[in-house]
Parts: structure tokens; C-alpha cells; sequence
């Protein structure tokens, strides 16, 4: 178990509050992106947000079934505490530490990414608050950061938490905001807005958008564990993703209707602008706020695996000040390179948050379980293997094209 996922046992006792935290981690800022999914899905977008649900929920219950063995008496005991755990059983006859290293490698992948997309919808924020600023969206990325910079100071969760706290409510004022705006224009609303035809490529980076909206496997675990009544996680996995569906349904679909082809990347790009500033501005909030728990985790989990051996010169502080500011220049360099929120998202989505979400969660479950399991089940875990595989190399393949024929290269 890494530092991050000890510090989260240790501080946080998550009980009744676990549908509200579940809810916010499903409604992040990144849903903002889904009305501009749905622009280039169509139709579909709309059952793939329901389906995305119901296979993000499925992947939740057979990952933590991975935590537990059944004893002598036939009774399920913890065996296993994080999702690197499950990684190293699945893999331990190959390399004890094998799965450890793959699923680290790709939940600090995720993490970094999503820092990443703080900073390039700041810039993008910033840039349309106040567009008569002779300031590029680059450098308003630039700027954003430097308001960052404190996070290389951060020794403890309780200082993320305290920042993540702030998250919740300025989210659901914008969400209320904007869906109260597109109420207004409901006498504008026709379903001629949505394509018939649909082109593939743009699908499939709809998809990754939406998976990434969902992404949240990697908690999972240490959520579980610190509950008050693990037997209740199923149900409570149930009513966040049924909630979450629901939400981000009405949000994307509200939205969609009232601009229609007009729907940018980031949704509030389209608000008139007497409402577009102070919303953008109570988005910038909250993606600057949102920013320092990932990065919290991504840093942690690195510090973790270079210091393991106990080298007194890996755990200095001025060696843990380096490594947090380094992934600090490292997120920025990547938002000054690739300044595309939906692209950025949508390749997230396609690279890791398909393998965290669909293809190691069934991978393992088939590994660790495939004895105890029914047919049906098998077949489920292979389906989904297969889905979350097909969809993560063609998402994979059409982000990477289109990202170049953004910047020329085809």
C-alpha cells in the first residue's frame, strides 16, 4: 500500500457521506465536455452514457470482489487492500511485483493526465473571461499555474481535502446555472439537432470523453475499506452510478438542445456573456481546487515506488520538493503542448481510463475468480474485456490523428 492510499485509510472514515463523495468524483468538471460528445455521437451518445454507466458499475463490484477469498468456513475475507494488490496476485507467477508496476505506471498516467486537463480548461476559462485581453490561451495556462505552484508544499491529505471540499459546492451552482439558462431556451429546443449520421472517428473520441467522465476505479478499493458497512458498497455503487446517469444525461442533453451544432469543447464557451464570465470564473475556482488532489496522488504514489527500498537519500525532503516539482513543470509543459480539452479528454479516456475501468477490472476478476465463476459471468467478464479493448485502440488511434491534423502533421 502506498503512502496516498495509507494517508486516505487513516484520515478518511466514509460512511453515510459515501453517495454524496461518489457523486461529486462522477460529476467533476469533465462533464462539461459531454454536451460536445454528444454533438459527434448523436443518438448513440446518449445510450453510451447509460451503458458507460452500467459497465463502470459492473467494473466496480467485480474489482473489490477481487479483494476477498473465501476462508475454511466459506465466509469472504479481506485479503487484499488496493488495486495494486490485486495487480501483483493476478501476475505473481510471472513477477511478484509485475502487476504493481503496470497498474502504478497507469493510474499515475491517469492522474497527471487529469492535472493536465485542469490547466489547459483554466487557460481555455481565462482566455474567454476576458477575451479583450491581448493575452494568448497558452499563456492564461501559464498564469494559471503559477497560482499552482503551491502545491509542491503539500505534505498531507488533510490540506487536499479541505481544498476538495470547496469543489462540491461551486460545481453544482454552475450545473444549476447553466441547466437553469437552457430551461430559458426550451422554445428553442428540436431534435433535428442531433445527427443521424454520424462520422466514426469523432465517435469514438465521444466515447473516450464519456468513459473519462466515469473513470474512478482506482478509489474504489480504499473507498470499500474505509466504509462503515463494506456489505453496503454494492448499493451504494448502484445509486451513484444510477444518479450520476441521470445527472449527466439531463446536463448533456439540455445543453445540446439549446446550441445544438454551435456546442464548443467546454460548454460554458456558449453561455451569453453577461452569464459566461462569472460562470467561467467559478469554473477556473474549481478546476484550480481540483488540481492539487491528483496531483497529490500521482507525486505520492511515485515518491512511494522510487523510495521502497529505503534509501536514505530518496527520502530526504529536498528529493520529495524535487519530485512534486517536476510533475508540476511536467503538467504544465504538456497543457502548453496539446491545448485541446475534448481531444486531450477523449485520449485519457481511451488510454487509461479504458484500462482502469474495463479491461484490467475483468482481466483480474477472470484471473482471481474464473473457478467460482458461472458462464454467464464468464462471458460477461470477456465482453467486456473485449469492449473496453476495441474501444480503447480505435479511441486511441482516431485522438492521436486528429490531435496531428490539429497541429498539421497529416
Amino acid at each position: 500500500m502506498n503512502p496516498f492510499q495509507k494517508t486516505i485509510k487513516r484520515k478518511s472514515k466514509i460512511c453515510s457521506s459515501s453517495l454524496v463523495k461518489m457523486n461529486n468524483r462522477y460529476m467533476g468538471i469533465f462533464v462539461l465536455g459531454l454536451p460536445y460528445a454528444l454533438l459527434h455521437s448523436g443518438y448513440s451518445g446518449l445510450f453510451l452514457i447509460i451503458l458507460a454507466a452500467a459497465l463502470c458499475c459492473y467494473t466496480g463490484k467485480i474489482l473489490i470482489a477481487c479483494l476477498y477469498e473465501e476462508n475454511e468456513d466459506g465466509q469472504l475475507i479481506r485479503v487484499r487492500d488496493t488495486y495494486e494488490d490485486i495487480a501483483n496476485a493476478c501476475c505473481k507467477r510471472l513477477s511478484p511485483k509485475l502487476g504493481g508496476i503496470v497498474v502504478n505506471v497507469t493510474q499515475v498516467m491517469e492522474l497527471i493526465m487529469t492535472c493536465i486537463l485542469y490547466l489547459v480548461v483554466s487557460g481555455n476559462l481565462l482566455s474567454h473571461s476576458f477575451p479583450h485581453v491581448p493575452v494568448t490561451e497558452k499563456t492564461w495556462s501559464v498564469i494559471a499555474f503559477v497560482t499552482l505552484l503551491p502545491c509542491v508544499f503539500i505534505k498531507t491529505l488533510k490540506t487536499v481535502s479541505k481544498l476538495s471540499q470547496l469543489c462540491s459546492l461551486v460545481h453544482f451552482i454552475i450545473i444549476l446555472v447553466v441547466m437553469t439558462y437552457c430551461l430559458t431556451q426550451i422554445h428553442q429546443w428540436s431534435l433535428a439537432k442531433f445527427r443521424l449520421s454520424i462520422e466514426f472517428e469523432d465517435f469514438l473520441v465521444s466515447v473516450g470523453v464519456i468513459i473519462f467522465s466515469y473513470t474512478s476505479q482506482i478509489f474504489l478499493p480504499t473507498l470499500e475499506g474505509n466504509m462503515k458497512s463494506p456489505g453496503e458498497f454494492s448499493c451504494m455503487l448502484n445509486w451513484t452510478h444510477f444518479f450520476a446517469c441521470v445527472l449527466k444525461t439531463a446536463f448533456a442533453l439540455t445543453a445540446f438542445l439549446t446550441w445544438g451544432k454551435e456546442t464548443k469543447e467546454v460548454i460554458t464557451d456558449n453561455l451569453p456573456s453577461f452569464l459566461e464570465t462569472l460562470v467561467n470564473l467559478c469554473l477556473l475556482a474549481k478546476a484550480l481546487l481540483s488540481y492539487p488532489l491528483p496531483f497529490f496522488a500521482a507525486t505520492e504514489i511515485v515518491y512511494a515506488c522510487i523510495s521502497r527500498e529505503n534509501q536514505s537519500k530518496y527520502r530526504s525532503p529536498l528529493f520529495s520538493l524535487g519530485v512534486r516539482g517536476s510533475f508540476l513543470l511536467l503538467t504544465l509543459l504538456m497543457a502548453m503542448f496539446i491545448p485541446h480539452f475534448a481531444m486531450l479528454m477523449g485520449l485519457t479516456g481511451s488510454v487509461t481510463g479504458a484500462a482502469m475501468t474495463f479491461l484490467l477490472p475483468s482481466l483480474f476478476h477472470l484471473k482471481l475468480k474464473l473457478k467460482k465463476l458461472s458462464f454467464l459471468e464468464k462471458c460477461a467478464d470477456i465482453s467486456v474485456f473485449t469492449l473496453g479493448f476495441l474501444c480503447s485502440l480505435a479511441g486511441i488511434v482516431c485522438s492521436i490523428k486528429g490531435l496531428l491534423e490539429v497541429f498539421g502533421g497529416v
